[in-house]
């Protein structure tokens, strides 16, 4: 039997399957390197994913196993990021692995490009979640983006914003917060206005500056092509042209939320981004919460849920999530 992988036609590679081995003909050497990792690293990773031996021999690739068909599928994946240009690292080999373990297809995922940071970084979805974020936001007007820290809600939220600003589709971009965390009131708080809210908004400042660099962020503050406003001066203005990023949406108020969202003007684009399980808000009565029910069937607005698989933080991030997930169920029962 002579299985051929779904790629494209430039690849020149193919699949063998005889009994529970498969073999695969890798098309170059300068391939092998990045594709087996420094010492072999990447194969560990593979065999020990899979019920699966892996031996290299020049460019030709064999398995031997049970699931020696899903673990060529790995490969496959990965010399199809590598044709991209894109170079392998072990956080990336281990998520193709759980994607293709999910039936998903990494080189779909991570090869897809927002834009290039000002140092030369490529910002790219790294989970499946992430992926139907982005094709989220770019098809839809508004967009809400909910799920738990460490996910990449707020940085791919300000990535988007900022490609959407150098492609001269919006005219400025506009970042917004509910300041509410600490229990203050941005009166109690020294400085002017900027001074004020910009402890609540440094994690969008932050991203930011990750996108274009302290250099650009400051040429486009003076620009007044960003703007940053605590979400209680959102009301009474109309929003035209820009790109809005409501951000830690959860410590709204179903009042604040409408408000809001009926600031939209024309050629506008939002980005909602909250964690349902961080609700500060007085009461408990989350303006993110039950809007789903509220606005699911109108179109051009999409409802994108990550979760703790979609944690691109240090693992250990992705392990408290789910602690806290596993505790809030038994709590409920």
């Amino acid at each position: 039997m002579h299985v051929v992988p779904s790629t494209p036609a430039t690849s020149t590679w193919r699949l063998r399957a005889v009994s529970a081995t498969v073999k695969i003909n890798v098309p170059s050497n300068h391939l092998m390197a990045g594709l087996l990792g420094e010492r072999d690293r990447y194969v560990r990773a593979v065999e020990d994913a899979f019920n699966t031996s892996v031996h290299v021999r020049g460019n030709e690739i064999s398995l031997d196993g049970a699931d020696a068909g899903a673990a060529a599928h790995v490969f496959e994946e990965l010399v199809l990021i590598l044709q991209n240009g894109q170079s392998l690292e072990p956080a990336s080999v281990l998520r193709a692995i759980q994607m293709v373990q999910a039936d998903e297809r990494p080189s779909e995922i991570l090869t897809d490009r927002v834009l290039t940071t000002q140092r030369g970084r490529a910002v790219r979805p790294r989970t499946a979640g992430q992926k139907r974020y982005l094709d989220a936001i770019r098809k839809n007007t508004i967009t809400f983006g909910i799920g738990p820290a460490g996910t990449g809600k707020s940085w791919l939220a300000v990535a988007c914003a900022v490609r959407a600003l150098q492609n001269k589709e919006v005219e400025r971009i506009l970042l917004t917060r509910p300041a509410v965390e600490a229990g203050e009131r941005l009166g109690y708080l020294p400085g002017d206005l900027m001074s004020k809210v910009d402890p609540y908004l440094r994690p969008l400042y932050d991203a930011l500056h990750d996108m274009v660099g302290t250099d650009g962020s400051a040429k486009f503050f003076e620009r007044g092509v960003v703007e940053v406003a605590p979400l209680a001066f959102m009301r009474g203005r109309t929003l035209n042209d820009s790109f809005i990023i409501l951000d830690e949406a959860q410590n709204t108020t179903p009042e604040q939320m409408m408000m809001f969202l009926t600031r939209i003007g024309f050629n506008s684009q939002v980005v909602v981004t909250g964690d349902e399980t961080q609700v500060d808000v007085a009461g408990g009565r989350s303006g993110l919460r039950d809007l789903e029910d509220i606005l699911g069937s109108i179109n051009d607005v999409a409802f994108v849920r990550l979760k703790s698989s979609d944690v691109v933080r240090h693992r250990i991030v992705q392990d408290i999530v789910d602690a806290y997930a596993r505790r809030d169920q038994v709590g409920r029962r």
